[in-house]
Formats: structure tokens, sequence, C-alpha cells
């Protein structure tokens, strides 16, 4: 039986209780991780635990508000004295946010909400697990980040300088932590669709959209002029396929990588 891609690895998921998070959760304890998931609710944790469980994984939650700096880094010194370090880091907290709304009626703290929201949790995150990381036990900090860092579209200014944040964040960190023997990936999945249906973080997202236009969640993503028609393959990256992608990328098949961006936008960006 060849070995599976994260035997003997610890790693930590903040936001493991949501879709995308959940479903990395998952697949890297089949994949043979032992598996720490933190939120802020604990019903959906112990769902993806019950999963996990029931599959043979290993899992253990917490409850853990990733925007007190102090209670995370409690969290990761807890794992890290459990498990003896951590190898892998994922922050997969989601952070409700304006699409849509041009300047003219676009307020600062509306603009502010996803620039704030998402990289004051990734910095918190990743400094409280970077400790633990490196040297003889290699690492690896995942983070996630989506296509409007790079398309030029109205309407998108909050949600676009927050996802260019998170990118150039992945790229200097990798500069930095890489002389520790820490890789630092991003994964930047279009609009994220569970099957062939909207997750539920994307129908939440894009409903007021959806609504102002006069449309469902579902043709806005997927009809005849939606999202999925502006991609090469016609279609957008299912939870499946992200979390698929998390795994080997946290794993030693991709050692060399580092300091880039993985392209899960099914051909919305072409770089």
């Amino acid at each position: 039986m060849n070995a599976r891609l994260l035997d003997n690895k610890t790693a930590v998921i903040y936001g493991g209780g949501g879709a995308l998070g959940g479903a990395i959760a998952r697949t890297f304890a089949r994949e043979g991780a032992r598996v720490f998931i933190a939120g802020r609710t604990q019903a959906p944790l112990d769902a993806v635990a019950r999963d996990i469980t029931a599959a043979g994984g290993q899992v253990e939650t917490a409850l853990v508000d990733v925007h007190d700096q102090e209670a995370v880094e409690g969290h990761a010194d807890a794992v890290a004295k459990t498990a003896g370090g951590i190898d892998v880091a994922l922050n997969a907290v989601s952070v409700m946010h304006d699409q849509g709304t041009p300047l003219a009626d676009l307020s600062l703290d509306a603009f502010m909400r996803p620039i704030d929201g998402f990289l004051r949790t990734l910095f918190i995150t990743t400094k409280a697990v970077a400790r633990h990381m490196g040297g003889t036990r290699p690492g690896v900090i995942l983070t996630l980040s989506e296509p409007g860092s790079k398309l030029a579209l109205p309407g998108l200014l909050g949600h676009a300088v927050s996802a260019a944040g998170k990118e150039a964040f992945t790229r200097s960190l990798a500069a930095e932590l890489a002389p520790a023997n820490i890789r630092v990936i991003g994964i930047r999945p279009h609009a994220v669709v569970d099957g062939p249906a909207a997750g539920s973080y994307t129908k939440e997202l894009f409903e007021q959209a959806a609504s102002a236009s006069g449309l469902t969640v579902q043709d806005m993503l997927e009809g005849d002029n939606g999202l999925a028609q502006g991609t090469l393959l016609k279609r957008l990256p299912t939870i499946a396929e992200v979390a698929e992608t998390a795994a080997f990328l946290a794993s030693d098949r991709a050692g060399s990588m580092t300091g880039t961006i993985a392209n899960l936008s099914a051909g919305a960006l072409v770089d």
C-alpha cells in the first residue's frame, strides 16, 4: 500500500468547522494527518470531527476566536506541546464582505472589512504556528485568496485589495521563512461550488448581488451568463478539488514549492 500524503504530520486548521476548512480537515485526516481544528462555534467543529473519527482519522477540536491573538497563541502552544510540533497550518476563516458596490456608494468600513478581517487573522494565526515549525521538522503554511487579486472588475475594491494582500503576504513570508525550512504556498480558487451546487459561504456571499440582479445564486455562478462561463473550463472549482490540492501542497511531494500561488480558478485567470 502506498504511503498517504500526510502520514505522521500534524495539521492545524483555523476555521475548521466551515465548508472549506472542514473539507480540507477531512482530506488531511484521510491522508494520515493528525488534525487539530479550531473555530468559534462548537457544533460545526463537532460535525467535522465526527466525520473524521468515523473514517478512522485523528482529530481534536478547540473553541478559538482567531481575532484574539493571545488565545490563538495559547492554542498553537498547546497543539505543539501535545503533538511535538506543527507541520501544516491553514487559516480558512471567512469574512463576509461587500461585492458589487462602486466607490461612490462604498463606505470606509465596508471597504476595510475584508482587508482588516482577512489580513489580521492571517497574521495572528501565522505568527502563532510558525514558532513551532521548521528546522529538522519541515513546516508548511497554506493561505487562501481569490481571483479578485488580479481581476480588473468594478465593485470589488475591498475584496480585491484583501486578496492581493494575502498573496503578497504569502510571497514575502515564504522568503522570510525559507531559511527555517518552512514553505508558504497560497491557493487561489474562484467562487467555490460544492459539486453541482454553491458552497454555503459562496451562496451567502453572492446572495445579495444575485437578488439585486433578479437571479438565483446558482444562475449567477453557473447559469448561461454566470461566472463559470468566464473560465476556460466553463465551470467553477469544487470544494473537493481545493481540499485535494491543499493536501498535495502540504505534503513532501510538493517539497520544492514555496512562495507561489496555486491557481484554481478553472482558467478565469491564466498566469
